[in-house]
């Protein structure tokens, strides 16, 4: 029997929720993740149902993972600004957002990191379209994706906002 795999898989930064939930599976099955790399993610045997993982946008900050450490949560790795635990399920749930506004607040950051970078493409890409290269299109590219991006986490802060709304 394999005592470990490597996946490459893609996920798009809109679906965080459907890469946490992947993950979640494979360790429901018996897959525990052990590292992360661009687009691989390399997975240990564990006892199915173990262990729980969670990821979230935030930089690195050391006192950050020290206190995660003191809640039982282990610092899997992290893929560029996403940092990804895990956390034995005998120790109880699993939740890095307690409640919708902590929620709503991790799309809020999610959402000034993708229009930073997002306007930082449309300005770049427009100055080199003007260029000798005329490669001002491949960060064009990069915008319109990041700007889509945007809107998908902009609705799925909104759909928050109007659950929360339901609860007042």
């Amino acid at each position: 029997m394999e005592k470990t795999k490597t996946v490459r898989k893609w996920f798009w930064v809109w679906s965080f929720d459907k890469e946490e939930d992947w993950l979640n599976e494979m360790a429901a099955n018996g897959w525990l993740l052990e590292s992360i790399g661009f687009c691989t993610y390399h997975f240990v045997r564990c006892e199915p149902g173990e262990y729980s993982v969670r990821l979230e946008m935030h930089p690195y900050d050391e006192a950050y993972l020290s206190f995660m450490g003191e809640t039982g949560a282990e610092y899997i790795g992290r893929m560029m600004m996403w940092i990804y635990f895990r956390k034995k399920t005998a120790d109880g749930p699993f939740e890095l957002f307690s409640d919708i506004d902590s929620r709503i607040g991790h799309l809020d950051k999610i959402i000034k990191v993708l229009a930073i970078i997002g306007a930082a493409n449309l300005t770049i890409g427009i100055a080199n379209t003007f260029g000798p290269a005329h490669l001002g299109w491949i960060n064009l590219l990069c915008a319109t994706l990041l700007m889509y991006s945007l809107g998908r986490i902009q609705g799925k802060k909104e759909a928050l906002e109007k659950e929360r709304m339901l609860h007042e």
